[in-house]
Parts: structure tokens; C-alpha cells; sequence
């Protein structure tokens, strides 16, 4: 259906410009009953938009500020792939104090979703050990000795506690931040995996030990090389991950 879909969310409902920032999805800026919000397009299943709304719905619930779904005049929170959400006012972090207010905020994420159910069709990074595929990642398509090294990185993160993730919290883009509070936006990369994923942060803003940064940042550059290969920030990404 495409953005014709808009109309089950009123009469009124219009998209009104592109936004910038989206890469596997149309995303736009749009009027819902008066007031200005953000429409997204794309191709995830049923099953993925309903994992995403209510992770949504229950960490606003819990007092984090995160986009909103919502529900068209029926009270469907998506449609044929449209998801409509509450716009967010703010500025990127900028000064490390700036990143710190984030670490402490993707902190309360983790906290809060201690437990959560795996995001559908996606896989952990600890479950990589032993899969091959999983969402937008196939191993089968990297080269054998690529798959070595970041299934070495990853299998330093075995056996620990999982929540949801952000997924890309270090993209400036991806936070809005005002005088009091801190707000994440795009959660199209969010499941549920080890946390200290999130936190390779600028500047090392979750203030890790030596070891555990180590560890965060060599699993995140093996994770985001098979999630993107094999284009140039995939090979660059594979680059950091130490031969074994």
C-alpha cells in the first residue's frame, strides 16, 4: 500500500518532508490530528513492528523519552509497514558531559529490559557463535577468516546477562537531547543482546575498565562488520577486529 497507508491514521493525516538519517526505510515528517510527528515506511514483518511498538510503549510507561507509536483512528499501532510516531525536539550530544547523560540513559534501557524476548528473526551476538544467519546478517556471506575473528570477538561476551539493545547509540543522529533529558530515537537496529554493546561510546562516555572496552569495542566492530558487509564501512569495521 505505501503512504497511502497514512490515511488510516485520519482525513487529516499528510506527510510533509523528507527527514534525513534513514537507511533501510522512507522516513518523513508528518501531521496527525494537528500536530507534527514522524511517519516510517519500510518492509519489516508484522511480527518485528509489534516487537518494536511495545518495547516503545513499555519503556515510555517507565519513564524514558523514546518515540512513540501512534495508533491509527482503529487503534492499529502499524500498517502494511507504516509505523507513526511522536516527534522529539533536540539537539546531538556534543560535549562528553553530553555523552555521559546518554551512557546513563542506554544504562536505564538495560535495566529496564532485563529479560526481554529476542526481537523476531533476529539473533544475539553470542548467538552468532553457532548460527550463521540471523535478520540482516549471513556469515556465509563474509569470508571464512573474517567469521574467525568475529566469532573470537563475540565469544568474549558469552555466558552474560541480555536486555534490549539500542542497537546505535554512538550515531549523533540518533539522540535528542535537551537541558533535561535524553531522548533515543530510530530504534530499527534495537534486540535484545549483552548491553556493554551499547556502550562504546565517545570518548568513552560509560567510563569502562581497560578490559571491558576492550571487549564492548571489538564485539561491536565484529557485530556492525557482519551487519553491514560487505560494503566499506563493513571492511573498515572488519579491520578493527583483531586476527586470531
Amino acid at each position: 500500500m505505501g503512504w497511502e497507508a497514512l490515511a488510516q491514521w485520519g482525513d487529516d493525516a499528510a506527510r510533509i518532508e523528507r527527514l534525513t538519517g534513514g537507511v533501510a526505510n522512507d522516513v518523513w515528517s508528518v501531521r496527525v490530528n494537528g500536530q507534527l510527528a514522524v511517519g516510517r515506511l519500510g518492509v519489516r514483518s508484522d511480527a518485528d513492528l509489534a516487537w518494536e511498538t511495545g518495547l516503545l510503549q513499555h519503556l515510555d510507561r517507565e519513564g524514558l523519552t523514546v518515540p512513540v507509536p501512534i495508533p491509527t483512528v482503529d487503534g492499529r499501532l502499524f500498517v502494511d509497514g507504516l509505523v507513526v510516531m511522536t516527534y522529539l525536539e533536540g539537539g546531538p550530544p556534543e560535549t562528553q558531559a553530553d555523552w555521559r547523560r546518554v551512557a546513563g540513559t542506554l544504562r536505564e534501557l538495560h535495566r529496564l529490559t532485563q529479560g526481554w524476548p529476542q526481537r523476531p528473526g533476529w539473533r544475539s551476538s553470542t548467538d552468532l557463535l553457532h548460527a550463521e544467519t540471523g535478520t540482516k546478517i549471513d556469515l556465509g556471506a563474509m569470508p571464512a577468516e573474517s567469521v574467525v575473528r568475529c566469532r573470537a570477538a563475540w565469544a568474549r561476551l558469552a555466558g552474560r546477562q541480555t536486555c534490549v539493545v539500542h542497537g546505535n547509540p554512538n550515531n549523533p543522529g540518533n539522540v535528542r537531547m535537551t537541558a533535561d533529558r535524553v531522548a533515543l530515537i530510530d530504534w530499527d537496529e534495537s534486540h535484545v543482546d549483552v548491553p556493554v554493546l551499547d556502550l562504546v561510546l565517545p570518548g568513552n562516555a560509560a567510563d569502562l575498565d581497560d578490559d571491558a572496552h576492550d571487549i564492548a569495542a571489538q564485539a561491536s566492530a565484529a557485530w556492525e562488520a557482519a551487519v553491514c558487509w560487505d560494503d566499506e564501512y563493513a571492511v573498515k569495521r572488519l579491520a578493527e577486529v583483531r586476527a586470531v
